[in-house]
C-alpha cells in the first residue's frame, strides 16, 4: 500500500491578522509547517498552533525564513551567511519551545518562500540553513525539492533529506516551480489538484506549464494552508488518495 504525507503551511496569521483555517486544515493534514515569527507568527500564534496539531497527532515542522514581515518572507533579502545561521538557529528554538510546552516537538524543517527557493538553488544558503538545523538538532529532517542544493546539503550534514512535491503549484518541465509572479504559477481547482496529486503519489510524474511530463518524486506533497480554497483542495486531495488506497501518514 502506497504512503504519503500531506504538510501545509500554517501558523502564518501576526497578531490580530489570521491566515487561512488552520484548525480545519489540521484535520485533514499529516504535518504542519509551523510559522516561526520571521515571515509570519508571533509567540501566541506559535503556541497555539502546535497545540492544535499536537491534539490532532499532527507532526509539527519549522518553517524558517528570510526576517521580512513585510514581504511575508517571498522576498529574496541579501544576509550574510553568519546572520543567516543565527537566524535559523533563533527560528528553531522559539518553536522547539513552543512545541515542547505544547507536548510535542519539533521533527523537521522547511524553509519558506524565497529562502526555500534560494536555498535549493545556491548550496552556500543551502549548506547555511542545513548547518544550523544540524547544529541545533542533528535528528531533523530537511524537506524540499528532490535534487535540489538543500536536499544534497542536508545529506552532507547527516540530515534525512526528505523530497516533496507542490499540489497546487505549477511545474517547469525542468521541474522546478512556476515563480508566482507569473500566471497560472497557482493551482485553486479541488478536483484538478486532487487529481494531480494522485497522478504524483501513484505515477510518480506531473504535467508541466509547456504541456510535457516532468517526473515527480516526492514523499510529502505540500497544499499551501494560505491559498484560496485550501481547506477544500486537502480534503479532496485525501478523499481522493484514500479512495485509491494510499494511506496519509507523515513522514516524521
Amino acid at each position: 500500500m502506497t504512503t504519503i504525507d500531506l504538510n501545509s503551511d500554517l501558523g502564518e496569521g501576526f497578531g490580530a491578522w489570521t491566515a487561512g483555517d488552520d484548525e480545519a486544515v489540521l484535520d485533514v493534514v499529516s504535518s504542519a509547517n509551523v510559522a516561526c515569527g520571521a515571515h509570519a507568527g508571533d509567540p501566541s500564534i506559535m503556541l497555539a498552533t502546535c497545540r492544535a496539531a499536537a491534539e490532532r497527532g499532527v507532526a509539527v515542522g519549522a518553517h524558517v525564513a528570510y526576517r521580512d514581515l513585510a514581504g511575508f518572507g517571498r522576498r529574496p533579502v541579501h544576509v550574510t551567511p553568519d546572520e543567516l545561521y543565527a537566524d535559523v538557529v533563533h527560528q528553531l528554538g522559539a518553536l522547539a519551545a513552543a512545541a515542547r510546552v505544547a507536548g510535542t516537538t519539533v521533527t523537521y524543517v522547511k524553509p519558506h518562500g524565497a529562502l526555500y527557493n534560494t536555498a535549493c538553488a545556491d548550496p552556500v544558503q543551502a549548506d547555511v540553513v542545513t548547518r544550523a538545523v544540524a547544529d541545533v538538532d542533528p535528528s531533523l529532517a530537511v524537506l524540499a525539492l528532490p535534487g535540489s542544493e538543500l536536499l544534497v546539503a542536508a545529506e552532507r550534514h547527516g540530515l534525512r533529506a526528505v523530497a516533496e512535491a507542490f499540489a497546487d503549484r505549477a511545474y517547469e518541465p525542468d521541474g522546478s516551480l512556476v515563480p508566482r509572479s507569473r500566471p497560472g504559477s497557482v493551482l485553486h481547482d479541488p478536483d484538478t489538484v486532487a487529481e494531480r496529486v494522485l497522478r504524483m503519489v501513484t505515477d510518480g510524474v506531473a504535467t508541466a506549464v509547456d504541456g510535457s511530463e516532468v517526473a515527480v518524486r516526492a514523499d510529502s506533497v505540500c497544499v499551501h494552508g494560505d491559498s484560496p480554497g485550501a481547506v477544500a483542495m486537502a480534503r479532496a486531495i485525501r478523499a481522493l488518495l484514500t479512495r485509491h488506497g494510499v494511506t496519509i501518514r507523515s513522514f516524521a
